[in-house]
């Protein structure tokens, strides 16, 4: 049993290995890794993504999200099923803390929400300064029924259909995580979330920023109004005014 492996492993008894998860991973990058690992026993390659998760007693519907990033140590040779346990019970628990202690007033009904929310920031923020700030930006979008007119969530949605270069038509094409066609939240995270994006987005920088772009350093630039981003978009990304 895992018990038995455990007291072996304190024991020193059993060889351990070990495996590491990235944050703003996608699920499949997770799963890919898992697959690789030479000293686990794999069991889950085979199953669908739905059989994966009814194997773990997980009732989402989609995967992505679900697993908390860090370096897990293991017994060699035990399933690749209580690698995924591992990193779902891993992420339950930080969720269910820290929503436990959010900032009141959110506009978010539930855990899950929160976990979307921050998986949009955990990809959008260049910086760790930025991450706070950037949460709040989209909670107050989300609080005024703007849209959020996030790129990673419309990437995503566009799947293999990116090319790693987003145009003007891909923000136009309409899919389920699109957040420039589509009021609110996407339908699922978009990664993997770290404790810092879910902490920014339970606990947002208080702004009255409305939109930010990317400076080109890693950082954002940071804006009220309409007028002063579309200014710091031709500064920054078309190169204009410098």
């Amino acid at each position: 049993s895992l018990r038995v492996i455990l007291d072996r492993m304190v024991a020193g008894d059993v060889l351990t290995a070990e495996i590491r998860f990235i944050e703003g991973w996608r699920f499949n990058q997770l799963r890919e890794t898992i697959a690789e690992h030479p000293e686990l026993r794999h069991e889950a390659a085979t199953l669908s993504e739905q059989a994966l998760l009814d194997r773990l007693g997980i009732r989402y519907e989609h995967p992505e999200g679900l697993f908390f990033p860090s370096t897990y140590r293991f017994a060699a040779g035990i399933s690749d099923l209580e690698v995924y346990r591992m990193a779902h019970e891993a992420m339950r628990r930080l969720l269910d803390e820290a929503w436990a202690a959010r900032e009141p007033g959110l506009p978010l009904k539930d855990p899950y929400e929160a976990l979307v929310l921050a998986s949009v920031v955990e990809k959008e923020a260049g910086t760790e300064a930025d991450r706070a700030l950037i949460a709040g930006v989209f909670v107050n979008r989300l609080r005024r029924g703007m849209k959020l007119q996030s790129d990673p969530t419309t990437i995503y949605g566009l799947g293999d259909a990116f090319d790693g270069d987003l145009r003007r038509v891909h923000l136009r094409t309409d899919t389920p995580y699109n957040t420039y066609t589509r009021h609110g939240l996407p339908p699922t995270p978009i990664a993997l979330v770290g404790r810092a994006s879910l902490q920014a987005v339970l606990h947002p920088a208080k702004t009255d920023a409305l939109y930010f772009v990317a400076r080109g350093d890693g950082s954002s630039q940071f804006s009220v109004t309409l007028d002063e981003h579309n200014a710091a978009v031709r500064k920054y990304q078309l190169g204009q005014g410098r």
